[in-house]
């Protein structure tokens, strides 16, 4: 266990990450194909989407996080035995409980580390890595695993042309270790429960039955003008608290919702197309699993090198949104 001197400052350095897709991609014109009164041209005019993938029956939020999660141990270079802490960001849990990350921590044999769900909705993933870098720099750990894994597909309702060709399924997941060298610069996390209604799935399970509606429901126009009002007032935030201008960084990660959102947050901050990261296409909004998706793609195929500094940020249901900036 590292302890902070007076004059040291612990950081948590990202040093791994993974990511897992469920299944072959799934396209617009498939999802016509099903009986959907929509087009790819509706689809993707609007959103930006052309692909989105789903999980088989027998895959769950704590399975694919297993295999993101391997991934990003494999590439950080120990054993899940090494960890001390598991935090998962989830909106579609396998169960009521146990948590997906108590799960996830018994497929991956570690006995010992503290494991616990954040439910953010979309920016779930954002939220969790700043619970692990607070653990993280105040000593108290030292090894820590951040998931984020969604199987939105059992949430949809498929009569709902307007939120059903959003959303896919995956994870991703990124380990952070302490370190004494840059990593988490800075964080920052917001909520407004007074647009709770706006992202909402309003149902609950009680005395064995379903109560309420166990279907997403969106009122998109609000969403969008909600995600694009904050998304830019955060990036700029966090970007304050780490003593950076937004221009100052080399990548930015947006949650993955829709590129019209993706397009207006980074023109707002003064980034040109280059330096944002974008996945929607391929992977649909993928909430919590979108940013570490994203994160993973682009640090195995080489556009995020070592020192550079990446932003990565989320809005969600809730309604919730937050930013967080590192130097990989």
């Amino acid at each position: 266990m590292m302890r902070p001197s007076s004059s040291q400052r612990i950081y948590a350095r990202l040093i791994g990450s993974g990511s897992f897709l469920p299944g072959n991609p799934v396209s617009n014109d498939d999802l016509v194909a099903r009986g959907i009164e929509t087009s790819h041209e509706w689809i993707f005019g609007r959103t930006g989407i052309r692909y989105r993938h789903f999980a088989a029956a027998e895959e769950t939020s704590s399975r694919m996080a297993k295999i993101a999660a391997d991934r990003a141990l494999a590439m950080a270079g120990f054993e899940a035995a090494e960890l001390d802490l598991i935090i998962v960001a989830t909106s579609t849990p396998d169960y009521v409980f146990p948590s997906v990350a108590c799960l996830l921590q018994g497929a991956l044999g570690n006995k010992k580390a503290a494991a616990f769900d954040v439910q953010a909705v979309c920016s779930g993933f954002i939220h969790a890595l700043a619970i692990a870098e607070k653990f993280i720099a105040s000593g108290s750990h030292r090894r820590a695993l951040v998931v984020g894994a969604e199987v939105f597909s059992r949430i949809l309702d498929w009569q709902d042309r307007a939120t059903c060709v959003l959303f896919g399924d995956g994870a991703g997941a990124v380990v952070l270790e302490a370190a004494e060298t840059p990593g988490v610069l800075a964080t920052a996390l917001h909520a407004d429960g007074s647009q709770a209604g706006i992202l909402s799935v309003p149902g609950q399970v009680r005395e064995g039955r379903i109560w309420g509606d166990p279907f997403l429901r969106m009122e998109g126009q609000s969403v969008f003008k909600n995600a694009v009002r904050v998304l830019a007032a955060v990036a700029e935030e966090c970007c304050q608290a780490a003593g950076i201008s937004c221009q100052a960084v080399d990548w930015l990660i947006p949650h993955q919702a829709n590129i019209r959102i993706i397009d207006a947050t980074s023109k707002k901050m003064g980034l040109p197309p280059e330096k944002v990261v974008v996945t929607v296409e391929r992977h649909g909004n993928t909430s919590a699993a979108s940013v570490p998706l994203a994160l993973d793609e682009a640090i195995r195929d080489g556009r995020i090198q070592k020192g550079q500094r990446v932003l990565i940020e989320g809005v969600g249901g809730g309604f919730t949104w937050g930013a967080a900036l590192f130097e990989f």
